[in-house]
């Protein structure tokens, strides 16, 4: 899907925190394997040595850039990109001495106000930088687009003026465009496109389902019913008693809580698929376990297999009830729940 979406830009795939909770090595394997991106982003350090210690070649850039000398040394050796993104770090690599030449990302602030030069700094920094010998040339350019996923805000455009404003004429290549960016405004995919969410099969926009893009999710979190009762009119499920059943309601209890990652701020009435059958939240999400209402269904039995999101059920809707996004809830999945990863 993503290469139809861009069928010229080069893509940097994102698999900063663990590839969104999906397993950031085995995504990049797969990835690389498959020889379908241009390379990968992340936003750690970190995460970069452990992607090239897995022994992948790829580009690959950190978004968030370095804190010292070691940083850059260790970037240098491993021939990891690095984004550049204030006076700190420019002030570091002209003073660093590097083993080799390294390749750097300018970014440019036009309207996130979290990382990036100010656009009357963009002359003075590419001077420095173009002076250089340790720099690769030409110097990539980006910035980040903070309102992408709401098509109808007009921030979007002028954060792609600014960013054209203040480049000109400047033969570098450019990096405008998350998954949202790259889906709703075409006309700022440039070189480079950076896909996140959409990788995983959610959509980047609030409202909208993946469906539409033709987007499959990647992550299926599933686990069991381990309990089923009947709860009695009157009598309440779970801590603080918040649900209170107005008639006999049969009851199952899922091995699955906010110990997993799955959102404690879930509301009554969240779906999970037993089966091929929807069932609904009562009462308040514990650390190991949910309890749902099942008296709609027909044979549920103790061990059946339940999805909380997934294949058959959008995180998209989980989010909804959870007051939260798709990436909070895939990020959020713990280390005692087992990747099982196929092909």
């Amino acid at each position: 899907m993503v290469k139809k979406a861009v069928p010229v830009a080069k893509m940097l795939a994102i698999i900063k925190a663990n590839a969104y909770g999906h397993g950031m090595l085995k995504i990049a394997e797969n990835l690389d394997q498959q020889q379908i991106i241009d390379g990968f982003a992340v936003a750690r350090l970190s995460e970069a040595l452990l992607i090239r210690a897995q022994g992948i070649k790829q580009k690959l850039v950190v978004l968030t850039g370095f804190l010292s000398s070691e940083d850059l040394e260790l970037a240098s050796v491993n021939q990891i990109d690095l984004v550049v993104h204030n006076e700190s770090q420019l002030e570091l690599l002209e003073t660093t001495r590097l083993e080799k030449p390294i390749s750097v990302w300018l970014k440019i602030n036009t309207g996130m106000n979290r990382l990036g030069i100010e656009t009357s700094q963009f002359d003075g920094f590419m001077n420095r930088l173009d002076q250089l010998e340790k720099v690769r040339k030409p110097v990539k350019l980006m910035t980040h687009l903070a309102c992408a996923d709401e098509p109808n805000i007009t921030n979007t455009e002028r954060q792609i003026e600014s960013f054209d404003g203040v480049i000109g004429a400047t033969q570098c290549e450019q990096s405008i465009t998350n998954s949202a960016g790259l889906l709703g405004w075409k006309h700022a995919q440039r070189h480079w496109v950076r896909p996140g969410i959409m990788l995983y099969g959610a959509s980047p926009f609030t409202g909208v389902s993946a469906q539409k893009y033709d987007l499959k999710p990647v992550m299926t979190l599933k686990s069991h019913v381990i309990n089923i009762r009947d709860v009695k009119r009157g009598e309440c499920v779970g801590y603080a008693g918040s649900w209170q059943a107005k008639k006999t309601t049969a009851i199952a209890t899922i091995g699955v809580g906010y110990g997993d990652g799955y959102p404690r701020h879930a509301a009554d009435g969240t779906p999970v698929l037993i089966g091929i059958q929807q069932a609904k939240l009562v009462g308040r999400v514990s650390m190991d376990s949910i309890t749902v209402d099942i008296s709609q269904c027909d044979n549920i039995a103790i061990g059946d297999e339940v999805v909380l999101w997934g294949d058959g059920l959008p995180v998209e809707i989980i989010a909804q009830f959870s007051s939260t996004i798709s990436y909070d809830l895939f990020c959020g999945i713990t280390a005692r729940v087992p990747r099982i990863f196929q092909d």
